[in-house]
């Protein structure tokens, strides 16, 4: 292995392992992020609602497909 590439894999292993094992951080979250993350939360939702708005004949066609149960014949 050339020595550029062994201080390259030494380099980014130093990197994952203070990436992966940090230390004690004390921080906050302010309500900027809070508010955010509510906002991030209401807009799948809305998103959800509306793609089910849009495919719900699709959907209810292929559920109705799988959960109709055949009558047997007489």
């Amino acid at each position: 292995m050339r020595k550029s590439n062994k201080w390259a894999t030494v380099l980014v292993l130093l990197i994952l392992c203070f990436l992966f094992f940090p230390r004690l951080s004390f921080g906050y979250i302010d309500p900027g992020t809070g508010s955010y993350v509510i906002q991030l939360l209401i807009a799948a939702f809305v998103a959800i609602s509306f793609g089910i708005k849009i495919f719900w004949k699709k959907i209810r066609t292929f559920l109705l497909k799988v959960f109709h149960k055949n009558k047997p014949a007489a």
